[in-house]
């Protein structure tokens, strides 16, 4: 097994790493001090006194899919109602190949801003596109990036109450065998796991209060995580109060969803009694700024779930909604909101934005071998270099890279795999990437 010394970064998120950093058969095998050697001989050394090394950016909550359908002009400017309602239809022509392509450049623009780890949303199986997940398995696993990809779902129709129109819902019975399928298929519970499966059941305006209750039986059953919307709008508020009789955190205990093994995207609108009880229960939320204010549904409260004991993580939302799969940019995205929020700017310190893309999303992933630099840690780890004109001046290079707008990584390493060279992906087609997914993307205008 080869060992390969990170020597000298200009600065790192770890302490007692001022030296730089081993690593050997995919983990962090030793931390060096400033001025230290290795502990034991080094096979290869590189040199990253230019580089700010992060623990991996770790994404927990995308639509991939989404991709296809940025900025477009049936759904700027609108709210999320209205906006899912204008979107619906088109999404429902989505097959294989242009489903493909979508994941591929998703995960190839995370890849690229700092990103080790992903998490993906997919709710929607159009007819053909039953194999949804196990394409982007197979996509995930080219790229070398590390997943946890979510058997999303849909079962209430408009004829039924719900949001989705018919031409996008399955029922139950087929929602759960194909849950089943894809944990026995491609869940891996183990410590480095590169692939991971969870169930998440869309949202409350989109699934029938069986499949949350069968849903968090069959997670139970099978170790694996749960996953929803909740708490993005006064609508949906509204809506769980006239359907259920109740808000979507007491719909959310009343189906069997108030524990650790939860996490959820959003969490907008709690009350302070909500956010302490989910943190008591510790549900995990993804804080999702930059699709907040794009569809202007708010502010998460994310220092008040955090008091509460709540993971709080960070996600880019779908690249329909943000319109980005940025990771190092929502980092600052998460800065700058929750400063207006809190109206403080002290509530929010770019160490604390870095802190919820890392530790907080392992978190709410249940993941304790990644979002850290430390002795035994996964290799997972996003370079940044300061050599452009909007770094020229910055003092503090970890504050730099949120406060002057990083947007991409220099070197991504995943399990201590190379995955992005100088800015680019290790083994792809950039170009040519553009160009199939552009073209597959004007077939939903």
């Amino acid at each position: 097994m080869s060992r390969l010394f990170l020597k000298n970064p200009l600065a790192i998120l770890s302490s007692g790493a001022e030296g730089g950093l081993v690593v050997e058969d995919g983990r962090i095998a030793e931390l060096v001090p400033a001025g230290a050697a290795p502990l034991q001989p080094v096979d290869e050394t590189v040199d990253v006194s230019a580089h700010v090394v992060l623990p991996g950016l770790v994404n927990t909550h995308h639509h991939f899919y989404q991709t296809l359908t940025r900025a477009h002009p049936q759904a700027i400017d609108r709210e999320l109602f209205p906006w899912l309602k204008a979107l619906y239809p088109i999404w429902s022509r989505l097959e294989p190949e242009s489903f493909r392509l979508a994941t591929r450049l998703a995960l190839t623009e995370l890849l690229m801003s700092g990103c080790t780890t992903a998490a993906d949303h997919h709710y929607l199986f159009p007819g053909g596109l039953d194999d949804a997940i196990d394409i982007q398995v197979e996509e995930a696993a080219k790229l070398g990036i590390r997943v946890t990809l979510t058997r999303g779902s849909m079962d209430l129709s408009e004829k039924d109450g719900g949001l989705p129109p018919d031409s996008v819902v399955q029922d139950a019975d087929t929602i759960l065998a194909d849950s089943e399928r894809l944990i026995a298929r491609y869940h891996d519970r183990s410590e480095g796991a590169m692939t991971r499966i969870a169930l998440a059941p869309c949202s409350p305006f989109s699934v029938t209060k069986r499949l949350m209750i069968e849903s968090a039986a069959l997670a139970e059953q099978h170790d694996c995580r749960l996953h929803t919307h909740l708490g993005e709008t006064e609508d949906e508020n509204r809506f769980c109060e006239e359907v259920f009789g109740c808000r979507p955190v007491d719909y959310l205990e009343e189906v069997g969803w108030l524990g650790p093994r939860t996490w959820l995207a959003h969490g907008i609108h709690f009350t302070t009694e909500e956010c302490r009880r989910l943190g008591a229960h510790k549900v995990g939320v993804c804080h999702c700024p930059a699709s907040n204010a794009v569809l202007a549904s708010g502010f998460c409260p994310v220092n008040d779930l955090k008091a509460a004991g709540s993971p709080v993580g960070l996600g880019v939302d779908g690249s329909a909604s943000n319109d980005a799969s940025n990771m190092i940019e929502a980092v600052r995205h998460a800065l700058m909101v929750g400063r207006l929020n809190y109206r403080s700017a002290e509530a929010v310190t770019a160490r604390d934005a870095i802190q919820m893309a890392t530790e907080g999303s392992a978190a709410c992933l249940g993941r304790t071998d990644i979002g850290t630099i430390a002795v035994g840690m996964q290799a997972d780890l996003a370079l940044f270099n300061l050599d452009e004109l909007r770094f020229s001046g910055a003092h503090d290079p970890v504050a730099a890279l949120v406060l002057c707008g990083a947007t991409r990584a220099d070197r991504v390493m995943v399990k201590g795999e190379w995955r992005v060279v100088d800015g680019m992906p290790v083994g792809l087609d950039v170009a040519r990437l553009r160009a199939e997914h552009g073209a597959a993307a004007r077939r939903f205008a």
